[in-house]
Parts: structure tokens; C-alpha cells; sequence
């Protein structure tokens, strides 16, 4: 009897886990995630292989005013965590592009070698096959060192840019640790939602809210899909795209007006991981590098923001939204 009931319990067990796992489980596309406006796809090809971009392209709710914003999302995220921005930007009359970077959110998830120059002329792409000529860029962490390239390649299409907490302030090859790709995916293969989660509250954050669970549940979610591997190679490969193609040293480069927004508790390094505490301390800090970032940038401005981490956008939107309009 004794043994019957330790096999029901297990048999209990293994379904209720499984049917967890399955509730949790998002696709590498996330398919069935939810973003905040109707998404398209622009085709591509590269390599030798068919890929696709998933997009928004969000209609100003009041009278055009003919401009048009581009946002670029950061590496743990795609475009369903701007949706306070489009909202913000549309009701002051912009059309709003927010492209899932290819390698992130919808969009396909190639083994290719990963650029900024490659992704920013795909966004190039996508603008000028939506007859868009000029527009503000907006890009948030990685985001910004995308935007970066961007305008550093497209000045004239680049009207204004605007970087949220943008990593790539240093150059993280010169103070931490080389890992190949290879080694990078087997850490990107051991993430879990718990992770993620402690990462976020760590590194993301001052002060952590449930409201901020979704982001877990998305870049946690996908880690019990049966593709997680693929999602694990090409994040270790963007990784090495970061680490290897530094844009610090031509910040001086850039033609078009410049705005930063940082927040100034903001202290993520792109493998933290990697270093002991007592160098975490020496690098990562916001708070210095904004202003020496806005110094190296012709005619910047800078927007620095008290008791906020490294997404002011969901951290601190009234105060964020308020500053981005303003700077517009």
C-alpha cells in the first residue's frame, strides 16, 4: 500500500511539474507573447539563409506631425517592453518603427556572424522599404550601441539620437576576461528563470516590484522551450558581437544632435560575471560614465535621473516620459 502511494505521489508530481513547465514554456519566437501593437515581418537573406524581422509600426493617435521615432530594444528584451514609449510618442503625433532586433524577441534566430553594422543596415532596410527618409533613433542598453552605429553610418537619416543607459561606454575587452563563443553558450545554457530574476534585481533595479515579473517570465520562459539551445547559441553569439566591436572610441565621430538619459544607479558590465567584486566596483558606474559619454559627444546633452537603475523607461516612466518628450 505504502509503495502504491509513494508512485501516485510521484505520478502526482511529474504531471503537476510538467503541466507547470508547459504553462511557462514560451517559444524561441515568442509566438505567444503578446506585444502591445500588431507585428509584421520584413523577409531577409543572408548567408545563405531566409530570415525574417519581426516589427511594429505604430500610427500617431493625434494629428502627424511627419516625424517618425525608430526604438531599438536591449539585448535581454525586444520590442514588447517599449509600449509606455509608443504610447507617449504617438499621442504627440510620431509614427513609431520598433524592429525586433534579427537574433532577439520574434525575429529569426540565424547562426550568422552578428554585427552592429549588419543590424543597422537591416534597420536601414526596414526604414526605407517603409518610405522613411529621416527619424529619431531611440536605443535603450544594447540598444545604444546600436543606435550608435547607426548614426555614425546613417547621419543623414539619423534626425536625433537618443540613448537610454546604453552599454559599450567602455571597452569591456580591456578589462574583462576573454571567453570564446563556445564557452559563453554554456552559460547561456544555464539560465533559468530564478537567473534571470536575480540578475534583474541586482543589476536592472534599485528596488524590485512584482510588476517587473513579466520580464522574467519572458526571458525565463523561453529557457524550457526544446529550441533553448538555438536561443542560448545566438545570445552567446551576440554576446561576443558586444565584447569584440566596441563603439567608446568613436562617441567624438558623431554628427547628429545627441541626448543621453541615465540612470544614474545603473551599474551593468557586460560579464559582470567574469570579474572578482572589488573590480565589479572599479567599472560599470553610471553615475561617471554618462557625463564622461555626453563630454566625448559634440553638443550632447545629458538627462540624469536620482534613484534609478538601468531602465528608467519601466523604472521611472512618468519622469522618463517627461524628458524624452521634452527633449523632442
Amino acid at each position: 500500500m505504502k509503495k502504491i502511494f509513494v508512485v501516485l505521489a510521484l505520478t502526482l508530481f511529474i504531471l503537476t511539474t510538467s503541466r507547470a513547465q508547459k504553462t511557462d514554456t514560451l517559444s524561441i519566437t515568442l509566438e505567444n507573447v503578446k506585444y502591445p501593437y500588431p507585428v509584421k515581418f520584413l523577409p531577409l537573406s543572408t548567408e545563405g539563409q531566409d530570415i525574417k524581422m519581426a516589427y511594429m509600426d505604430v500610427a500617431p493617435t493625434i494629428a502627424a506631425n511627419g516625424k517618425t521615432a525608430i526604438l531599438f530594444h536591449g539585448k535581454n528584451f525586444g520590442g514588447y517592453y517599449w509600449g509606455n514609449v509608443i504610447k507617449a510618442l504617438t499621442a504627440i503625433g510620431y509614427r513609431v518603427i520598433v524592429p525586433d532586433q534579427i537574433g532577439f524577441g520574434k525575429s529569426s534566430k540565424p547562426f550568422i556572424h552578428y554585427s552592429f553594422h549588419q543590424l543597422a543596415a537591416w534597420n536601414k532596410k526596414l526604414l526605407d522599404t517603409l518610405g522613411i527618409q529621416k527619424t529619431v533613433v531611440l536605443g535603450h542598453s544594447m540598444g545604444g550601441m546600436l543606435a550608435t552605429r547607426f548614426a555614425l553610418l546613417y547621419p543623414n537619416t539619423t534626425e536625433k539620437l537618443l540613448l537610454e543607459n546604453p552599454i559599450g561606454l567602455e571597452d569591456y575587452k580591456t578589462f574583462v576576461p576573454y571567453v570564446n563563443t563556445q564557452q559563453q553558450y554554456q552559460t547561456e545554457l544555464k539560465t533559468t528563470a530564478e537567473s534571470v530574476r536575480k540578475y534583474y534585481q541586482s543589476s536592472y533595479f534599485t528596488y524590485w516590484k512584482p510588476e517587473y515579473e513579466y520580464l522574467v517570465n519572458i526571458a525565463g520562459g523561453v529557457t524550457f522551450s526544446a529550441d533553448y539551445p538555438r536561443w542560448a547559441k545566438v545570445a552567446a553569439m551576440t554576446f561576443t558581437m558586444i565584447y569584440e566591436q566596441p563603439v567608446v572610441y568613436e562617441f567624438q565621430n558623431l554628427k547628429v544632435p545627441t541626448v543621453l538619459f541615465i540612470g544614474k544607479e545603473d551599474k551593468t558590465i557586460v560579464g559582470k560575471g567574469l570579474l572578482t567584486p572589488d573590480q565589479q566596483v572599479l567599472h560599470g558606474q553610471y553615475r561617471f560614465l554618462g557625463k564622461q559619454t555626453a563630454a566625448k559627444i559634440p553638443g550632447a546633452k545629458i538627462i540624469e535621473f536620482e534613484a534609478c537603475g538601468h531602465i528608467p523607461h519601466i523604472e521611472i516612466p512618468t519622469e522618463f516620459l517627461v524628458a524624452l518628450t521634452g527633449s523632442l
